[in-house]
């Protein structure tokens, strides 16, 4: 838990000098969440949860336009539907919060608060697809899930409860799940770097990282500041390791009986925890206008004498910029001096503010401000509408840019272990980029000795921003970082949150 900072201030560190503390001071003064006593719980406060419901309501809309439907889960599982998938369940073990009892009675058998969902919602399945008429089955949840991370918590990245989507699906043939996982995966990806602007590498996960009972896991992998790699979105090719213990079957159209094939998906909250990773400066927050609660914060700077008339001019200017479809609020605080209306919407990373006063008035202009660079631009009342969209366009080009960049000056080609060891050494972190022999002996003695595990195999080689020349594998070496063996398998390493 950090400590705590007198709300009349700013941040107190730099990002660049103490990245933990910088983090831990943005979610509380930018009103996003706060702790109880509880260790690994927070409280979302509204501006928080505002940012998940745009998060929630972009990806709910492009599920449905690919046919998933939401329903809900209780979040208390019995413990004998978890033990059906003894494997698949022994990977959650050691993070399952139990309940024992109702009131003070003891129960006859415990259960478990949902760390996932695949035991709950397959023993059910059954009753719901006989036929191949029932399938593809496309479900989708909007719900919370708990694991008891009590030793490294940290707000929105690791959490005991946190919110989350899952997904899944069921289909007739294994090229229905493969093309779901793949699909899905896009979605996530496009919404990612497109709306969050954040950069991904994207590919599969190696078996030992896999979710447990997936036939293969594909990822989409963030480069923090600190060096560190975020996992952002996974989606599972579940094969039959999940039909067959739970006995979902289907009459095919031969009227044979055969097992479905599934895929599970999904993404969390600590979407929000890389957005104020990645885009956060000194200030505070800087957030994309597409999940920015507030896009525009109007400035209304006045005196005495003209105060009815600056307000009335911002009330109606919000009423133009409302209409034409952008999120926008008024500060008419007398309370506080423009200076601290300022401060406290940098803070809470409002993509542009508008200063309006009496000279702006009379010259029927605006004054706007990115958030970003703190660029300011006088234009004429007209080309608001025009000179809005531009600003905002410029904005996302540049804060892509600016972490596609940062991406790429992590990225490193390593050729041995000792190489890997004495960069990570420095503190620098980042992808780091070699050939694996695909054996998990190896992987486990990387991770062992250095800290760093697979992030991710990639898809392509190309989709890595390896700065190596035309040939994008050249300076790749042929030879297994660990074991010295030759190797086909290129492998992305990273320390990892």
């Amino acid at each position: 838990m950090s400590k705590r900072i007198n709300k009349e201030f700013g941040l107190t560190v730099k990002k660049n000098e103490d990245f933990s503390e910088w983090y831990s001071q943005l979610v509380e003064k930018a009103g996003l969440a706060d702790y109880i006593s509880a260790k690994g719980f927070i409280i979302v406060r509204p501006y928080g949860y505002a940012i998940w419901e745009l998060i929630k309501d972009y990806l709910d809309s492009k599920f449905k336009e690919t046919g998933h439907v939401n329903g809900f889960l209780p979040c208390l599982i019995p413990e004998g539907l978890l033990n059906k998938e003894e494997k698949h369940f022994k990977g959650f073990n050691p993070e399952v919060f139990w309940v024992t009892y109702s009131g003070d009675a003891p129960l006859n058998e415990r259960l478990a608060l949902r760390p996932t969902s695949e035991a709950l919602l397959y023993s059910i399945f059954p009753k719901w697809i006989a036929s191949y008429r029932d399938l593809p089955l496309k479900i989708n949840f909007w719900n919370t899930a708990l694991r008891a991370e009590i030793k490294s918590t940290k707000p929105f990245i690791r959490n005991s409860e946190f919110l989350w989507q899952e997904g899944h699906t069921a289909h007739v043939d294994n090229d229905g799940a493969k093309d779901q996982v793949i699909k899905i995966l896009s979605i996530y990806k496009d919404f990612i770097e497109k709306v969050l602007l954040i950069p991904t590498l994207s590919g599969f996960k190696s078996n030992k990282e896999k979710f447990v009972g997936a036939d293969y896991t594909t990822t989409l992998e963030g480069m923090m500041p600190d060096g560190k790699a975020l996992q952002l979105g996974t989606s599972h090719n579940l094969g039959r390791n999940f039909s067959k213990p739970f006995e979902i079957k289907f009459l095919n159209r031969n009227n044979t009986e055969e097992y479905v094939w599934q895929t599970s998906w999904g993404i969390s909250w600590r979407l929000i925890g890389a957005l104020i990773m990645v885009h956060g400066d000194d200030k505070g927050l800087i957030l994309p206008p597409i999940i920015a609660p507030i896009q525009i914060i109007i400035i209304p700077i006045y005196k005495d004498l003209n105060q009815e008339i600056v307000k009335k001019y911002a009330d109606s200017l919000k009423d133009k910029l409302t209409a034409l479809g952008y999120r926008v609020s008024v500060d008419g605080r007398d309370e506080f001096t423009a200076g601290w209306k300022y401060n406290e919407w940098e803070m809470k990373g409002v993509p542009i503010r508008i200063n309006v006063g009496q000279r702006d008035i009379e010259k029927n202009t605006v004054e706007i401000v990115r958030r970003d660079n703190r660029q300011k631009t006088i234009i004429p009342l007209t080309a608001i509408s025009k000179k809005i969209g531009i600003t905002f366009q410029a904005l996302q080009s540049d804060l892509y840019r600016n972490a596609l960049e940062f991406l790429k000056d992590r990225t490193r080609v390593l050729e041995s272990i000792e190489e890997l060891k004495s960069f990570l050494d420095t503190g620098q972190g980042g992808f780091l980029v070699s050939r694996w022999c695909g054996r998990e002996e190896c992987e486990v003695k990387i991770k062992e000795e250095t800290g760093a595990d697979i992030r991710v195999i990639p898809f392509d080689i190309k989709d890595i921003p390896i700065q190596i020349g035309e040939e994008t594998t050249r300076g790749v070496p042929k030879h297994c970082i660990y074991c010295r063996q030759e190797a086909n398998q290129i492998a992305v390493f990273a320390r990892a949150y």
